[in-house]
């Protein structure tokens, strides 16, 4: 089986040379294997946070909650899934992988069931925050393992399609929740999220085994708080760390307003909205598919730099072309490119942060996710703030994220003088 054999290589790339990785040696099939168990692990989290997006009408209704409150609970699993991975990242440095995994994902199964009971807006918000955090283990794992085994161009090609997984969660999540919503009443998302949970624990049970040796945690003697300095001292991590959370905030900025937006304003059900967000989630899979293949040539600090210049134009048409009252196609082409650039942006993240991180690998991808999330948990209420009565506010927000995702990238990653992988 996959795992015995990952094992073996584990444990043999002990006595290899630094140059060789476990995973290099693992065939076609094997590799196809952990893609989908990874990748499973990394879904947990954004379809946690996106599941419920088609449903925020009906809780803001059944609920007899405020669309802003409805939001505050969205902000609040994002904030819960940064502090958590604040946690498990580190622990899975020093103990191991599976173990902050499990204990993680345990407590995501019993959120989730809290939240399908949940009778008002405020329980609903605290079980929220307890999924968020429960959510964690799987991306932060997921990351380090795929550090774990391997280096250099594999371990490009493995992030990106890591990365496929990642962008297309967030976008395909709204699609089966408005499907669910089809069949059940809005707290069945819930107990279908306690399913997905179950499963990935059982996976992590029975099917992970440890990618980090024993040799590697007991030589390892720094704290946490090395562990974190360690990867704050670089100036280029820093940056891809606010690339990376600005990409994701402009993202979250459209899938926190759009419910409202296209429900709301332009009249969809929420199986059209749905069918959009299929439509959308095209855009991120030739994105990251292109983008993993511009790897192979150029840095990715380069295809970060002409992603982000599309996703600054795309953002600034929508307001356009908005306040041209050019209606729905006036917004959803350019939509469209804006997400087929963010993308392009998501494996770029993953590569730039870890490749010089592999001693820090759980530390480094608990960083890069919590500020992914974190500045999606920031922006959600922002949104709520100004209304959703137009496409306005939400590409305004998108084009101030990217925007400032430009200046950190010349500013702080200063692309120049990012070493070649």
């Amino acid at each position: 089986m996959v795992g015995s054999a990952v094992s073996e290589l584990v444990n043999r790339g002990n006595l290899l040379s630094t140059s060789t990785h476990p995973g290099d040696a693992l065939s076609r099939r094997q590799k196809l294997v952990y893609i989908l168990i990874l990748g499973m692990l990394t879904a947990l989290g954004p379809f946690t946070v996106d599941l419920y997006l088609p449903a925020f009408p009906i809780l803001e209704k059944d609920l007899h909650a405020s669309a802003t409150a409805v939001q505050l609970t969205l902000a609040a699993t994002t904030i819960g899934f940064a502090l958590g991975q604040l946690v498990v990242g580190p622990f899975s440095d020093k103990m191991g992988r599976r173990t902050p995994l499990i204990l993680a994902t345990a407590v995501h199964v019993l959120a989730s069931l809290g939240a399908a009971l949940s009778t008002d807006i405020a329980m609903l918000g605290i079980f929220r925050v307890l999924q968020g955090i429960g959510a964690a283990g799987g991306g932060v794992v997921a990351m380090a393992m795929v550090r774990d085994l391997f280096s250099g161009y594999p371990l490009v090609r493995m992030f990106s399609r890591l990365a496929l997984v990642n962008g297309m969660a967030p976008i395909l999540a709204p699609v089966i929740g408005s499907q669910l919503l089809g069949i059940m009443a809005w707290p069945g998302i819930f107990w279908f999220l306690a399913a997905y949970g179950l499963v990935v624990l059982l996976a992590a049970l029975f099917l992970i085994v440890e990618t980090l040796p024993a040799e590697r945690r007991r030589s390892s003697s720094s704290t946490i708080f090395q562990r974190y300095r360690a990867v704050f001292a670089d100036r280029t991590f820093l940056g891809t760390l606010l690339v990376g959370g600005l990409n994701f905030g402009g993202l979250f900025t459209y899938l926190s307003a759009s419910p409202f937006l296209f429900q709301n304003v332009y009249g969809f059900s929420p199986q059209q909205y749905g069918l959009l967000f299929g439509v959308n989630s095209l855009g991120i899979v030739a994105g990251v598919q292109v983008s993993a293949r511009l790897l192979r040539r150029i840095g990715p600090q380069w295809v970060i730099a002409g992603a982000s210049a599309m996703q600054l134009l795309m953002s600034v048409l929508i307001v356009i072309l908005d306040r041209a009252h050019l209606g729905l196609w006036g917004i959803i082409i350019p939509l469209w490119f804006y997400i087929l650039s963010t993308g392009f942006v998501f494996p770029c993240i993953q590569v730039l942060g870890l490749a010089r991180h592999g001693a820090q690998a759980g530390t480094a991808a608990s960083l890069l996710g919590a500020a992914t999330f974190g500045f999606a948990g920031i922006l959600s209420p922002l949104v709520g703030l100004f209304g959703v009565k137009s496409a306005t506010p939400m590409g305004a927000i998108m084009a101030c994220c990217i925007a400032l995702l430009i200046a950190s990238l010349w500013l702080v990653v200063r692309p120049r003088t990012v070493p070649a992988l």
